[in-house]
Parts: C-alpha cells; structure tokens; sequence
C-alpha cells in the first residue's frame, strides 16, 4: 500500500539535535571526500540536518520500545558512521534538509505536498559495496532555517538565537599531501578583544584532535601541540578583524576574515519520516534523475540519483509494528 500523510512518522526537534549534529558535522571533515563546486558550508549543514533525523529516530524507537542495535555504516573511510538495525536489517537513513520558508510552511500546512516529493538515492552509492538486498532505506525530511547570509547572522544574534562559526580549512591544511607535524603552529589576531579560537585537526595516529586557545589581542601565540593537519576553526562570536594561522611546513600563512566564518546551526522545527522500500525494491522500481535535475529538496542535483515518489514508499510505522511483533514473540 502507497504511503500517505497519516503514515508519516512525526518525529519532535530539540535543539540538542543540532549540538551533537554539529560535533559530528565538524569532526567529519577529516573524512569527508570533497565535491567540486560545492560549498563545504552547504554540506555541512546537510550533515547536522542528517543527525538529527538520525538521532531523534533512534529516540524515538527508545522510547516506544522497539528494540534495535546499530552497526557501523557504509561508507567505511568514516569510522564514525552507524546505522540503526532493525529485526536484522540494516537501515540507511536519507534525509533532506527543507530550509525554504514557503516550503516549510505549506508542509506544516498540509504535509501531504510531501507524496509527490522524490525520495532520492545517490546512483554510486547504491551501487557500492557492503549493501544486502534485504537492506532497507528510510526516508526523511526535516523543516529547518538556516542563518547562512551574514544578514540572518545578525538577525539570529540580535534575537539571542544559537549560532555556531566556523572556518574550513583549505585543502592542504586538511588533508595534507605527506603526513606529518605541520610544525610550529602561531595564531595571531588583529581584533581589539580577546578571541577563544577552537582548533579542529588530527594526530599523527589520523585520530581526531581539538584545542582551545585565547587569542589576546594583537599577540602572536604559539600551539603546543604537535597536529598533522588542521581541518577547521571555531569562534564562538564573529571577531571584528582578520585571524591569521601560520604553519612551520606551510609556504604561506592562512588568514580569515570575518565574513569568512560561517554558522553551520540548523534551527529545526519538524521531522517527518515518510516511508521506506527495500535495497532491491529501490534498485528495480526507481528511475534514473539526471544530475542537475530540479526537484522538491533540491534546487539542483549535483550527481545521479534514484528517484521514487514517496507515495509509493512503504509506511514506516508498517516496520516498527513488524519489528515489535518481532521482539514480542520472543
């Protein structure tokens, strides 16, 4: 039976959703495989969107009972990846982020305008390795602004709104061409207060590194501890001049401005779960969209993707009652 508004699972949005969407978010840059001409801010806030579907699911089967496990996700360059096991079969989560005003409110109006959405899968990822065919894909999509323009920063300060900056690092202090120390590290900034700035990296072990220093004015300082690459900068309100970070192996010195910071927080407000097909179903049943194809999540696709219109998604709740059937007659 096609999926319909009342089979929708609605999932409630805290904003501890978006906290643990952003450390993961920020922590996944030094896995992350990069995509031509396309903003790493944009991703990222993808990301946090995608935890939070993530998270609030694996909460809300918590809550209700139903028993499931998790087991590391695909792909496996990123070890910090699970995926929620349900009755013995693996569940990938694709969610997308609606951050377009009207667009939240007419799903807020009428969450049926959802049915003749797309529910999309990248094409090269379904065809990669570790999938079964008894898998299964969830879909997912979270209503949730965006504060990306320095304007909605200043909007979202003003009404005293959470907001998190960071900086990415270019690609030779992320993912160096030969691993090892960067060297001596300086940070220096020209703003007339004093900053805290948060350094996001890795070891010579690749493990994930952090470091928080304070930044007086105008004073060069230098890192103590010895990084192999740095990924990202954090600031926790935007410094008023350039910072600029130096690196003993590096031939230029790095310099941020400050409209170079960017606010990856996601202010969500509603999850809808909408329905789920099988790896084979989806291989066999969906069509091929074309990249740069427009479509309700997307103002365009940046790869190819299956495609199959969520109306003809299986009801999540259709799952659940299965896999505590499941857990019941045990």
């Amino acid at each position: 039976m096609p999926a319909s508004p009342a089979d929708f699972l609605h999932l409630p949005y805290t904003p501890d959703l978006t906290e643990a969407g952003i450390a993961y978010a920020v922590r996944s840059l030094a896995y992350s495989q990069e995509r031509e001409g396309v903003s790493p801010y944009g991703r990222l806030r993808r990301l946090v969107a995608n935890v939070c579907v993530e998270l609030a699911f694996r909460r809300h089967l918590t809550q209700e009972n139903i028993p499931f496990n998790v087991k590391a996700a695909t792909p496996f360059t990123d070890h910090e990846r699970f995926d929620v096991v349900l009755s013995n079969r693996r569940c990938d989560i694709k969610s997308f982020l609606i951050s377009n005003r009207n667009q939240i409110k007419a799903i807020r109006h009428n969450p049926a305008v959802l049915l003749d959405a797309p529910a999309l899968v990248p094409s090269n990822s379904h065809a990669g390795d570790g999938h079964s065919y008894n898998d299964l894909y969830l879909f997912a999509f979270m209503n949730g602004l965006v504060a990306a323009s320095r304007a909605d920063l200043e909007k979202a300060i003003v009404k005293n709104q959470p907001h998190h900056l960071v900086h990415v690092m270019p690609l030779p202090w992320r993912k160096p061409t030969s691993w090892k120390p960067l060297g001596a590290l300086t940070l220096k900034s020209e703003s007339a207060e004093e900053l805290l700035v948060e350094i996001h990296g890795q070891d010579e072990a690749r493990e994930l590194k952090r470091k928080v220093i304070s930044l007086p004015p105008g004073v060069k300082v230098e890192v103590a501890e010895s990084f192999h690459s740095i990924t990202a900068l954090h600031v926790r309100r935007v410094p008023e001049a350039r910072i600029g970070i130096r690196s003993a192996w590096m031939p230029n010195p790095h310099f941020i401005a400050p409209f170079e910071w960017s606010n990856i927080w996601v202010y969500g407000m509603d999850i809808f779960m909408v329905g789920y097909v099988t790896y084979e179903e989806m291989g066999q049943r969906a069509t091929l969209l074309p990249p740069n194809a427009r479509t309700f999540q997307y103002e365009r696709t940046h790869v190819k993707n299956l495609a199959m219109p969520v109306m003809k998604l299986k009801p999540i709740n259709k799952l659940l009652g299965a896999a505590q059937g499941a857990q019941a007659s045990m």
